[in-house]
């Protein structure tokens, strides 16, 4: 099977960019660069080559620069990860701490800093969600609270309490179960034959998916043939990543009543969504709901690899000693990472300065849509998460094309985003880092706009 690069990869002549937070002064992407992309596309896989062309060299605060005098204002956050910010020295220095003594590994042995993260992140979740595995990556604790689920519905139903509720349109990551519960069909075409025990139900996001009422959730159900004492566990994004498209209120918090009424477990997936991003630590706060198993990852570090799943004792308990483990379970320098991280969030109030900049932000996003409402379908904002859906003129179906150009024209202005998102690609994304000035922000729609004008005129 043969594809083809997203970004083109002939050096273009763009216009200087010479801002506090931008600079260009190279043709894009830099022809010096090229030797090293052609390295990678011969002992990578080409997926590994689906973002901007940028041979990162460094990454500071709300910008990331190359070794040839390029500076982009960063709105990626290397995909919703970076939200303390890149580089933060008091991270690094927590990191060499850990590295000097030397502690670099443990497995599962106990160190001190893992009870401490263990107990930093119960203390975060609701009272009653006290117990923390750590982990490594986001699809790692998605396929853990599956097994966690699915291993309580079966003690206490039965074998037919097994079935996992997700939603259509979810991105749970890409490993078998992540994407088996997943609700994006293409993704699941190398599996061939899915197992039994997982179905998805419409997103009430109110743009492809218009009617919102918690009734579509039960009906869907019923015409799939699941029963609710079959539900082991319901499992969503906490904003659905293709968006970012967020629930009402209300259908979240009946989802919680139908989950506690047939012993269904409720589970919300964080690893995007949570550590501030959307103005709150945790995005189902936006909800007033407690889910019983939370899946943690990215922000949760702004650095290195680390995830977590926080639920209750009684679930998590399900494994005897030594039969739930991870190899790199609480690495000590992504601990560290971790903790340092959480105490800059709180000391900072990250959270609460990510909710105050939700306004200047929709704002613009809400103005670029005015202009274009044949070609801008809707506007997600909630926080520092946003996007713009590009959607063909009169209809409701993605424009992956035109998300792609304004995304590329943008990264040629020095405002770093990452490939659109979203069914077909027509998303484009904006998540910077939750440390990003206002001045700089309020410069970064300046550009998306300039971007947006360009390519849709053309």
């Amino acid at each position: 099977m043969e594809h083809q690069l997203k970004y083109t990869m002939t050096p273009v002549a763009v216009k200087t960019v010479k801002t506090k937070y931008r600079r260009i002064v190279t043709k894009l992407p830099v022809p010096e660069s090229l030797p090293i992309f052609r390295k990678l596309l011969r002992y990578e896989p080409i997926s590994m080559q689906g973002q901007p062309p940028i041979l990162w060299d460094r990454a500071k605060g709300c910008q990331v620069y190359d070794r040839w005098g390029n500076m982009w204002l960063d709105w990626s956050s290397c995909v919703v990860l970076a939200n303390a910010g890149h580089g933060r020295p008091e991270i690094a220095r927590a990191v060499q701490r850990m590295a000097a003594k030397p502690l670099l590994a443990t497995y599962v042995f106990a160190h001190e800093a893992r009870a401490a993260l263990c107990e930093a992140l119960a203390k975060l979740a609701p009272r009653g969600l006290d117990k923390v595995f750590l982990l490594t990556t986001g699809s790692e604790a998605i396929e853990n609270v599956i097994k966690l689920a699915r291993t309580h519905g079966v003690a206490t139903g039965g074998p037919d309490k097994c079935v996992i509720v997700s939603f259509e349109g979810a991105f749970h990551g890409r490993t078998l179960g992540a994407q088996v519960a997943g609700g994006i069909p293409a993704l699941k075409s190398w599996i061939v034959k899915l197992p039994e025990g997982f179905v998805q139900v419409p997103f009430p996001d109110g743009f492809r998916t218009a009617d919102t009422r918690f009734a579509v959730f039960e009906e869907t159900l019923e015409r799939l043939g699941v029963k609710p004492g079959q539900v082991a566990g319901v499992i969503s994004e906490t904003f659905q990543g293709i968006g970012p498209n967020f629930f009402p209120a209300e259908y979240a918090q009946a989802l919680e009543a139908w989950c506690r009424r047939h012993g269904a477990l409720l589970i919300m997936d964080e690893v995007q969504a949570g550590f501030g991003r959307t103005g709150k630590m945790f995005a189902f706060q936006h909800y007033g709901i407690t889910p019983d198993l939370i899946a943690c990852g990215k922000g949760i570090s702004s650095s290195l690899p680390l995830a977590a799943v926080i639920g209750r004792a009684d679930v998590m308990s399900a494994y005897a000693p030594g039969s739930m483990t991870s190899t790199h379970s609480a690495s000590p320098l992504a601990v560290a990472a971790a903790r340092e991280n959480l105490r800059i969030l709180k000391a900072e109030r990250l959270v609460a300065r990510a909710a105050r900049l939700e306004r200047p932000l929709r704002a613009a996003l809400e103005g670029i849509g005015r202009k274009y409402p044949e070609r801008v379908g809707a506007v997600f904002c909630r926080g520092l998460v946003a996007g713009l859906l590009m959607v063909r003129p009169g209809t409701k179906d993605p424009d992956g094309d035109t998300a792609l150009a304004i995304n590329e024209k943008c990264f040629q202005k020095g405002l770093l985003m990452f490939a659109p998102v979203g069914l077909g690609g027509g998303c484009v994304k904006i998540a910077p880092p939750l440390t990003i000035e206002t001045e700089a922000l309020a410069e970064g729609c300046a550009v998306l706009e300039e971007a947006c004008a360009e390519v849709i005129k053309k």
